[in-house]
């Protein structure tokens, strides 16, 4: 809860909605204690009295009523009808899309043609229909008001209830033989509670609304009894001569429902699973730099990543997910940057454009040159121009990057179009011809593919001709082949094997997979909690790697048809990077560890293109073993 309410008033709108209302709330709950004139006493000799005279504090009504005291029993009465509208159509309303959404078929056929006839008629006129057949009255215009509402919670509930209903922790308790009553209550209830209590906060303010509107017709509270509308309604044909009657009780209105609506958009975002982990606002343009430390000189290397540091602040947790990374390619060359997963690989490669989204990310230190200039806190319009066109990237999943509702050749079209001033047939052609050099066959017709009508292999070529729209200097692949079938895979390494030699690209290549590595790399570094704990070339590292962790993941390597050793998994879990021990992190997965590799920093050290971050490395260990 106390997390909840942190993300909640992070968000300042909903902090302003959430004290206004609470105020209120508070006044008209005491206002039976207040002392205050009765609400509902007449005074003939007392009509239209201006606000701030003695004894009336907001003046009075066309009656000598005083308006302060009807204002507060009538906000009273308009925030319990409001809200127990409101209760009552979540309640039958969600009932209802629950019961639609998991049966399905026929019973979901029947209710949800119900429900879409009610929402055929304008509500506002079935409310007024629905009043008319029930008489005036302020109860009536609840159950007006609440039968509204109800096909909107439905409609919500059930399309969320489809998407669970199909799950397999729904199956898995079906097949433990849980009631269909059970697994509503306590397995979709939960789930879809969420929901509806958004749907709640953000609706609970037109409810008061809409009865403030019904009263104000004078089909919702009769006289003598006030709320919001109907003093609105009294006060109309004064609101010329004595317009504070009708400013008063609309002032509150306001206030209510803005204050409502404030906060239902504050719970709304905290309790989005997305936002959860960084602020609510929109992410920068730009990764948000706080660097900290002197900055690395200037290097020849066409990518230099210079002591790279990056964090994810969330509240008062910092999560340290690249903690110091130096790697650099040259032109024609492809390094490889291989880990487990949440080793920082991915933010790394985003850091290098400033793509980390912030917040919550923040770059605190290093450098990145591309071409001898720094990028680390450069002008966005400078990333701009940079990103796609001299440094672009390849995504794991290209079904996710592609817009699904564009076609595959206008998405290509627009990346060289946004990058140089061409004509749109000039840059079809390009696009066709980019097709054809990723070897999808018939360019000319699958450029006007939508996404979804492509396998995931063609899916990704598209990936990749769009890194190559605009002849980049530079690729940053991010696991491109890592839900692609190996066939499949096999093509794609070699597409950009090929392409990387006849173009004179540099690669960088992340990947989970010493195969891909061993395939196309020249260079490999090893990534564990968010560092670098070894690089070298390629075939020195994987014929005799240094670090324990780098030989424990060749070992889960599978060499198929040799039955020569067992695979082994590595034992224990990465560490959570906002709390990483002291000394080597793999130091507690290390069956090698002392205490000296849990003592203090340990420094990437070594000679030539061969550098290890381990105080005993493998070939440190086999010569005393030999000695």
């Amino acid at each position: 809860m106390s997390g909840f309410l942190k993300l909640l008033f992070r968000n300042r709108l909903a902090t302003m909605g959430a004290v206004v209302l609470s105020f209120i709330l508070v006044v008209v709950i005491i206002t039976p204690f207040l002392p205050l004139q009765e609400p509902n006493v007449t005074s003939t000799p007392d009509r239209f009295i201006l606000p701030f005279s003695e004894g009336h504090a907001l003046g009075t009504d066309h009656l000598g009523r005083d308006l302060l005291s009807r204002l507060l029993h009538g906000t009273r009465l308009s925030l319990a009808i409001g809200i127990a509208a409101a209760l009552i159509a979540a309640t039958i309303g969600s009932a209802i899309g629950i019961i639609a959404g998991y049966f399905g078929g026929r019973t979901d056929n029947l209710i949800m043609r119900g429900v879409d006839m009610l929402m055929a008629f304008p509500y506002i006129l079935l409310a007024l229909a629905i009043v008319a057949a029930l008489g005036p009255g302020l109860m009536n215009a609840l159950i007006a008001v609440a039968a509204v509402n109800i096909p909107f919670f439905a409609r919500n509930i059930r399309g969320i209830t489809v998407g669970l209903a199909g799950r397999e922790f729904i199956d898995a308790a079906r097949l433990s033989g849980m009631s269909d009553t059970r697994i509503i209550l306590t397995e979709l209830l939960p789930n879809v509670m969420p929901v509806i209590i958004v749907a709640m906060s953000t609706t609970v303010g037109w409810m008061i609304l809409e009865t403030a509107g019904l009263s104000f017709l004078g089909l919702g509270s009769q006289p003598p009894q006030a709320d919001l509308g109907s003093m609105l309604g009294e006060a109309r044909s004064a609101l010329i001569t004595s317009p504070h009657t009708s400013i008063v009780p609309g002032v509150m209105i306001f206030l209510i429902v803005m204050s409502i609506n404030l906060l239902g958009d504050g719970v709304r975002d905290a309790l989005d699973p997305r936002l959860r982990s960084g602020a609510l606002s929109r992410p920068r343009a730009t990764t948000l730099v706080d660097r900290e430390g002197d900055i690395p000189a200037p290097s020849d290397d066409l990518l230099a990543i210079q002591g790279l540091k990056t964090e994810f602040r969330v509240g008062e947790r910092v999560y340290k997910a690249v903690g110091g990374v130096s790697l650099a390619v040259k032109p024609g060359e492809c390094l490889g940057v291989i880990g487990e997963s949440g080793s920082g690989k991915s933010v790394t490669a985003l850091s290098v454009m400033g793509l980390v989204a912030s917040p919550p990310g923040v770059i605190t230190g290093g450098a990145v040159r591309f071409e001898g200039e720094d990028l680390i806190g450069a002008p966005y319009e400078t990333l701009r121009q940079k990103r796609g066109d001299r440094v672009a990237y390849i995504f794991q999943d290209p079904l996710s990057t592609l817009h699904p509702l564009y076609r595959v050749g206008d998405q290509l079209i627009e990346a060289i179009r946004s990058h140089h001033e061409i004509g749109k047939a000039e840059a079809r052609a390009r696009a066709i011809e980019l097709f054809k050099a990723v070897r999808i066959p018939n360019a000319q017709s699958r450029i006007s593919n939508f996404p979804h009508e492509m396998s995931g292999g063609m899916r990704q070529r598209v990936g990749i001709a769009m890194a190559l729209a605009n002849d980049p200097d530079v690729i940053i692949a991010d696991e491109p082949t890592t839900a692609l079938d190996v066939t499949v895979q096999a093509q794609i390494l070699a597409l950009l094997d090929d392409l990387r030699r006849d173009r004179g690209l540099a690669i960088i290549f992340i990947t989970h997979d010493f195969g891909v590595v061993a395939q196309l790399c020249d260079r490999v570094a090893v990534m564990y909690a968010g560092r670098i704990v070894e690089e070298g070339p390629t075939e020195t590292v994987l014929a005799a790697p240094a670090h324990p962790y780098t030989k424990r993941l060749i070992a889960c390597v599978p060499e198929l048809g040799q039955g020569r050793r067992r695979l082994a998994a590595i034992p224990g879990l990465p560490p959570a990077v906002d709390k990483l021990p002291e000394g080597c992190a793999f130091a507690p997965r290390c069956d090698k560890a002392t205490d000296r590799c849990r003592a203090g920093e340990v420094a990437l050290t070594g000679a030539g293109s061969r550098a290890v971050r381990c105080h005993f490395p493998e070939e440190a260990i086999h010569a005393r073993a030999a000695g």
